[in-house]
């Protein structure tokens, strides 16, 4: 985690980011560095074929405490990590100094959303990307056959559609594409289905919550919650999350007007959302 106000201790290799896996969550307690940790199924993280929102969050807590990292922490989780920030949200409240979720990937299946709002928003992914998702929600026996064929194109994201990134987007990839791969097949050692298959069917399956029925955890303020969204999203799109922020007024809602679902690797963005999250900065537009 680069940047100038923290220096960020790892627990897991660096993860090369690509479009919406995010395999790392990021641990802050407070008076220390960030910690990172890999999902299960990422990196040297054992897989767990009962992965769910719910073990993810207990994953964390479990973690934080064998790092002695305090009785309350801070959470930050990116693009697929947010349903992770969820499920903290949801089963570890009581553990929580503060959360940040930056481009929370958003299932189209909640039951708090209109039918026609989200099959609206449904409607803007591309055809290869409605498909995936489709079949992650409602067959995700045939999800794996589906992710592997070759005859019709699958998932947008792990074919790296140019059509799903925006102008910004494609400038941070131009970046990244000098860097080497290694990274990022070191991240799915334990293979594909139990890295990125599996988080497509925790993150688009039927889940035991509904995000929009959270009660704020911190009711006195000696907390906060944060969503930050890129406008130009084409993953994640930001009807959605303007009108989930609407629905939970006690979350800070940030919209960065010219941002893609990249554009915390823009320089200086990863800084100013740990602010945000520790000491209440705000960040200016992009």
């Amino acid at each position: 985690m680069g940047g100038t106000s923290h220096t960020g201790k790892t627990v897991c290799r660096g993860t090369r980011p690509s479009t919406r896996s995010s395999q790392c969550m990021h641990l802050i307690a407070p008076r220390t560095s960030p910690h990172l940790f890999p999902r299960a199924g990422y990196g040297e993280s054992d897989p767990n074929p009962g992965r769910s929102v719910k073990s993810e969050a207990l994953d964390i807590e479990e973690l934080a405490d064998q790092l002695e990292l305090g009785q309350k922490f801070h959470v930050l989780g990116v693009s697929m990590g947010g349903y992770t920030v969820w499920g903290c949200l949801q089963y570890i409240p009581h553990r929580l100094a503060g959360a940040a979720l930056v481009v929370p990937v958003i299932n189209y299946w909640w039951p708090s959303f209109p039918p026609e709002v989200s099959r609206q928003a449904f409607k803007k992914l591309i055809v290869p990307e409605q498909r995936t998702l489709w079949i992650a929600h409602n067959a995700p026996y045939f999800l794996y056959l589906w992710m592997t064929q070759k005859w019709l194109p699958s998932s947008a994201t792990a074919m790296h559609h140019p059509e799903i990134f925006s102008d910004h987007d494609m400038e941070v990839i131009q970046k990244m594409m000098a860097m080497s791969r290694t990274i990022e097949n070191k991240s799915r050692q334990q293979g594909i289905y139990e890295s990125i298959h599996r988080d497509l069917l925790v993150a688009f399956g039927n889940w035991e919550f509904d995000p929009m029925n959270i009660t704020n955890p911190f009711p006195t303020n000696e907390g906060s919650v944060h969503i930050w969204q890129g406008y130009e999203d084409r993953l994640v799109l930001v009807e959605l999350q303007r009108y989930l922020s609407k629905k939970l007024p006690w979350i800070q809602y940030h919209e960065v007007q010219e941002g893609g679902h990249m554009f915390m690797l823009v320089d200086g963005w990863t800084d100013k959302i740990i602010k945000a999250l520790l000491v209440g900065e705000e960040a200016s537009p992009m």
